[in-house]
């Protein structure tokens, strides 16, 4: 089987954010329409809690989800039964991503403006967070990780987790999910899966001990993307996540098997995943076409490749340098875009929207996706135009501490009551008068 991955020639095209759009376009999804289809299972979860969920895990996927919270002897089971080699590898996963995010804590400050007037802003953490773990094509104890972590970072008290029943199972949660959480000592979780997850941590679920939580974070479906849209007000969100993306910046100098393992390895995902080269060397799109074909032949995944690199979403791009490279990537914004050139620092300096810069031909996506210490939930569909991924700063909120005494404020009284009389608001001015 050989791909139809599409090759583009933009060489010589002044590069303009309608020339990115319509030739380097994303997988069409509309999560308008799933937030229509999924609006009466919102709202029945809402007003009749956990019968909706359980009925939906039964008609949606044919599977018994009773009890929805897992108990502590299933987790404990699960740990129990983690193999030893996995068990090390998230172990691993987790002291690295731990490390970084602390590194990552923001810190406070303290602006003494004169004396006896003091501007102080402080982080706190989030009270309670929901997070939501997938469990679609795929089970992803990753996801546990990348979500966990950063939140017990924080120092956030309440954390519980949501994730799919599957059939291999019977209807209870991939135990390498289950195992992932109990390594983290998280007691709280539940198999919930897809919008009714996102809507039973909006609302809480008293009978099976779900209380409302503030944020719900982690990746999902259009439906998921769906109901957070849906829920955000009751809820912060961290985004609604899209399928996941890949976009290469290379020139001749890289090596046609990394690029095709690594265009690969994100069409894997899904069949709407994107998978873009962006290069200035013709001899590289010859080469890596080459190597797709001879690496996808031999892909576990072979079907779910092919749709994902033959979709409109994935291509082959021809620049005629990599300053065109680097405006596409802007414009683009990938959730993750790897830099596989001569010089790939002074490149990354250029960017400055994407999810995650991956720099070099030894750091792959997969490195992050897992084990480089980094955060595998970035922003997709273009929003890391202006959003971050996933990262102990999700789960805090700056406070601003203001603290002056009578002479600070006397010195900027008048400046005050200026300001609120050009306003008409007077009564903010007689606030500072009567304190005169």
């Amino acid at each position: 089987m050989t791909s139809s991955i599409r090759i583009i020639n933009l060489t010589g095209k002044q590069i303009t954010r309608e020339l990115v759009a319509s030739e380097v376009p994303r997988a069409k999804i509309d999560v308008a329409a799933a937030v229509q289809s999924i609006l009466p299972l919102v709202e029945s979860i809402r007003t009749d809690g956990a019968k909706p969920i359980i009925a939906s895990a039964k008609a949606l996927d044919g599977i018994d989800i009773e009890p929805i919270k897992v108990s502590r002897t299933e987790l404990g089971q699960a740990l129990q039964e983690l193999s030893p080699v996995l068990r090390q590898a998230l172990e691993i996963a987790i002291g690295r991503v731990r490390k970084v995010s602390s590194a990552n804590l923001p810190k406070d400050t303290n602006t003494v403006l004169s004396e006896g007037a003091v501007v102080s802003q402080r982080w706190v953490p989030i009270e309670s967070v929901g997070l939501y773990v997938p469990g679609g094509k795929a089970v992803y104890p990753s996801s546990v990780v990348m979500n966990v972590v950063p939140a017990q970072v924080a120092g956030v008290k309440h954390i519980s987790i949501a994730t799919p029943g599957q059939k291999a199972f019977g209807g209870r949660p991939d135990p390498t999910v289950l195992a992932t959480a109990a390594l983290l000592g998280v007691e709280d979780v539940y198999v919930i899966g897809g919008p009714a997850a996102v809507a039973a941590f909006a609302y809480g679920v008293p009978e099976i001990g779900l209380e409302p939580v503030d944020l719900v974070t982690g990746p999902g479906n259009v439906y998921v993307a769906a109901a957070k849209r849906i829920l955000q007000g009751t809820i912060a969100i961290d985004s609604e996540a899209g399928p996941t993306e890949i976009m290469i910046l290379a020139d001749d100098s890289a090596d046609p098997r990394f690029v095709a393992a690594d265009l690969i390895s994100q069409a894997e995902h899904d069949e709407l995943a994107a998978a873009v080269l962006v290069t200035d060397s013709e001899n590289l799109i010859a080469a890596v076409m080459t190597e797709i074909d001879k690496q996808v032949a031999q892909t576990a995944n072979q079907e779910r490749v092919l749709a994902a690199l033959s979709g409109q979403q994935s291509s082959l791009v021809l620049v005629s340098d990599l300053a065109q490279a680097v405006a596409i990537a802007n414009l683009y914004a990938a959730e993750h875009l790897s830099i596989q050139t001569r010089d790939n620092s002074s490149l990354s300096e250029l960017i400055h929207s994407a999810g995650a810069i991956f720099l070099g031909s030894y750091s792959p996506v997969s490195l992050g996706d897992y084990l480089a210490g980094s955060n595998h939930v970035l922003p997709t569909g273009g929003q890391a135009k202006f959003s971050s991924g996933l990262g102990v700063h999700t789960f805090l909120k700056a406070q601003q501490l203001i603290d002056y005494n009578q002479k600070a404020l006397s010195e900027v009284a008048n400046s005050v009551i200026a300001i609120a009389n050009q306003e008409s608001l007077q009564a903010h001015a007689e606030a500072i008068k009567v304190r005169s």
